[in-house]
């Protein structure tokens, strides 16, 4: 087979992947919130503090027991869980449309990146945050709290499929949004929203049957039950449910971003 052939074929000089861009990529939105990290680290650490400091200076002591365990000790995995998830779906949000509009997008499109290495390698420094984020707010304030990690790989695989999937989200609204402000307004009215009503301060056996049956509708109960199984050993629901959901529902939105990407959406023009 000849080279032209192997061209026609779709094969690039440094292989069907290109394994030196997608690592520069992932690296580039990595060190974007590393080199500010009191900014993209320490302060969702003191905001998931204040969240459980203002709880249990509130209703801590007065609040029962939630699924057999203390009212703080059920609210910590979702506080983490929930500043995860708002704090991926910043980081490529914001790089992205940060490229849009000051027009050095280019410089990401020009290079010989597949659309799903680009998808990649965005999606990873997201992940990656909040991976870090996670840790950071585990070793700090879960001590305080008094609780430790029951089932550490489930919680790990639940912060990386929940960092997965609102980075793929951040992805899908950078590149629909024409400005910063329409990243406001999904941040505020959808990502926040989903966020606060998926089970992160109350169990949804708490609910009334409509809104308990919304709430199963959310990918992202899924994703915070399954942080609370791998803190605490509880759940509303199976963390094989949880699993199947949040993976079905990763899959379905970095596959919309893949397709934005491909066809250059708003990208290229």
């Amino acid at each position: 087979m000849d080279t032209t052939d192997r061209s026609l074929m779709g094969e690039r000089r440094f292989g069907r992947v290109n394994w030196l861009g997608l690592y520069t990529l992932a690296r580039r939105e990595v060190m974007r919130f590393a080199v500010i990290w009191t900014q993209t680290l320490l302060a969702p650490m003191a905001t998931a503090g204040l969240f459980v400091l203002v709880f249990s200076l509130a209703i801590g002591g007065q609040r029962g027991d939630v699924m057999g365990i203390p009212f703080l000790h059920f609210i910590a995995p979702g506080i983490l869980s929930m500043t995860v998830i708002q704090n991926a779906f910043a980081n490529t949000s914001s790089s992205l449309m940060v490229a849009k509009v000051q027009g050095n997008i280019v410089d990401t499109l020009m290079p010989p990146l597949a659309p799903l290495e680009l998808v990649t390698g965005y999606v990873a420094g997201g992940i990656v945050r909040g991976l870090a984020i996670a840790a950071v707010i585990a070793a700090v304030l879960f001590p305080i709290v008094g609780i430790g990690l029951e089932h550490p790989l489930w919680a790990a695989v639940f912060v990386v499929l929940g960092s997965a999937f609102l980075g793929g989200l951040g992805l899908v609204a950078a590149i629909f949004a024409q400005k910063f402000d329409h990243i406001a307004a999904i941040t505020n009215f959808v990502v926040v929203p989903l966020s606060f009503l998926s089970g992160t301060f109350y169990s949804i056996e708490t609910l009334p049957p409509v809104m308990a049956a919304l709430s199963h509708a959310n990918p992202l109960f899924y994703v915070i039950d399954g942080v609370r199984y791998g803190v605490l050993g509880i759940s509303d629901r199976s963390p094989w449910l949880g699993l199947a959901v949040a993976g079905a529902a990763t899959a379905a939105v970095l596959w919309v971003a893949w397709r934005m990407f491909k066809a250059g959406y708003r990208l290229k023009s």
